[in-house]
């Protein structure tokens, strides 16, 4: 089966990368426009560009996915398939009704749950013990289609977005390819979504991710885990922010919400019932850094208050 593979971030690599291994043709990728990046905001190419390059395989890089030139290349490569992950902009109907079998999207959920940009942060933010991903035929309406495939995967008690993307993101490409045999040998069955069972994922922004230590240490854990290692969980120490990463629940529930006491090999916070203790955190123009490191870094301060 000839393939078009479309994508733009590290998660969409392994899909990739299972279809170039696979006995489909990739005959080539779409991936969104370079982007300037770092302090010295250079221009460089997406993640899954720097693969298609290493592999010889045609780039295309519109600006929209209508565009003319693009939409024209299109017609010329005339793919049997379209295979989406992470591309990050919507595909016109014209678009999704060139190939022969239409395209199919790896989204890393169990839809029709957490449909739309961030469905892993938003399942362990929401405390699920369960998560998975999923393919489906691409629709117009978000995330709605047809389900070819899915597999399940088990949060852990310390999964960062981080981490269960990564293990969904392998997992996802097998079940890809798995779903391109069975479209290539006509013996797969779409199941059709309960569209009355869908929750949404909206996309976090960074003010979101400030930490309300006034919320049960769990609430906060979650919240933290969610938030790494993009954009970052965050509170505000007087002007600044400090970025906070991962954290422990303590056994102790000495200290008011958001009061942290700076101790020799640990800063504990207080919340709304158990105390937390800090893993690494980022004060604003610094590295990351143990928290306790951080802490002996205050001038001696035993006390600080978070808000």
């Amino acid at each position: 089966m000839r393939v078009v593979f479309a994508g733009t971030p590290e998660t969409a690599i392994a899909t990739l990368n299972a279809l170039l291994a696979s006995k489909h043709e990739v005959v080539a990728v779409v991936t969104r426009p370079d982007a300037r990046v770092g302090r010295g905001r250079t221009l460089q190419p997406s993640p899954v560009a720097s693969v298609a390059d290493e592999h010889g395989i045609e780039l295309l890089k519109p600006t929209r996915a209508d565009d003319p030139d693009f939409m024209s290349r299109m017609r010329e490569l005339a793919p049997d398939l379209g295979v989406v992950v992470a591309y990050g902009a919507l595909l016109k109907r014209e678009l999704l009704d060139l190939p022969e079998f239409g395209w199919i999207n790896l989204h890393f959920s169990v839809l029709p749950l957490w449909r739309g940009a961030a469905p892993v942060q938003r399942a362990l933010i929401a405390g699920d013990d369960l998560t998975g991903a999923s393919v489906f035929s691409l629709v117009e309406e978000l995330d709605a289609g047809a389900v070819l495939g899915t597999i399940t995967e088990r949060i852990t008690p310390d999964d960062t977005t981080g981490t269960l993307l990564a293990r969904l993101a392998e997992q996802g490409s097998a079940l890809t390819v798995d779903v391109v045999d069975h479209l290539d040998a006509g013996d797969i069955s779409p199941i059709a979504q309960n569209h009355e069972l869908a929750t949404y994922a909206a996309k976090l922004s960074s003010e979101e991710g400030q930490i309300d230590w006034t919320r049960p240490a769990v609430a906060i854990d979650r919240h933290i885990r969610g938030f790494t290692p993009d954009p970052g969980a965050w509170t505000q120490l007087g002007d600044l922010r400090v970025k906070v990463g991962p954290v422990t629940i303590a056994d102790s529930s000495e200290l008011a919400p958001g009061h942290a006491r700076i101790e020799k090999k640990r800063v504990l916070v207080g919340t709304a019932t158990n105390d937390v203790i800090l893993g690494e955190v980022q004060p604003h123009g610094k590295k990351l850094m143990r928290a306790a490191d951080w802490g002996r870094g205050l001038g001696g301060a035993s006390e600080v208050v978070f808000g």
